[in-house]
């Protein structure tokens, strides 16, 4: 960090605020792409007295590199939304490019899988935030890539529990296969639908 200071000024009025709450402080930092800056930043957050740490898996060479990036954290949580814009080189303030950015792509879902692997190496949970999340089809494939927790607006929460109440892991698993398996974004929500209870097409 360019103001390391700052960074400390901030952890310690959390470690502060935690404590005098008894609240479960877990610390989350965004935009980490190497081992190195999660080490950096888990080490501050520890010598600042709070226990949990985490990182936000946005960036492409963060998901290729989970195993190492996970080895210094507790916890994780991908961004699919940053994580979709870098990986399909589309900025979300350009509306030409919106097609690039549907959470279904493929290529996104393998970096979600990369992601979920090197949590299952290390046994760092995974979840994940942004539109994604909130999809109830899409949260089957998470669920089927190892992803533990998503995280969404309350009023999608029931559609979602829903889906998921219906179809266990290994139907899940199988869902995630054929959506990387796709050729394009529309192909893979297709091969997924097609795997689904029928039961779910109300909550789309």
């Amino acid at each position: 960090a360019a103001r390391p200071d700052r960074v400390d000024t901030q952890l310690r009025a959390l470690a502060i605020a935690a404590r005098a709450t008894n609240a479960d402080a877990r610390v989350l930092a965004p935009m980490v792409a190497t081992a190195e800056e999660a080490a950096w930043f888990a080490r501050r957050v520890r010598e600042n007295g709070l226990p949990s740490v985490g990182v936000m898996i946005e960036v492409p060479a963060a998901a290729l590199r989970a195993r190492h990036v996970l080895e210094e954290v507790d916890f994780a949580s991908i961004g699919t939304n940053d994580l979709g814009q870098y990986t399909m080189a589309a900025d979300r303030m350009q509306g030409e490019l919106s097609t690039l950015l549907d959470p279904w792509q493929p290529a996104v879902l393998d970096l979600v899988a990369a992601a979920c692997d090197g949590g299952r190496d290390t046994g760092t949970p995974i979840g994940v935030c942004g539109e994604a999340a909130a999809d109830p089809l899409l949260a089957l494939v998470l669920a089927g890539l190892g992803v533990s927790s998503l995280s969404m607006a309350p009023t999608r929460v029931p559609a979602v529990r829903a889906a998921l109440s219906v179809h266990d892991q290994r139907t899940c698993s199988a869902m995630a296969a054929a959506a990387r398996a796709a050729k394009s974004p529309q192909d893979a929500r297709a091969a997924v639908l097609a795997l689904a209870d029928p039961l779910l097409a109300d909550l789309l």
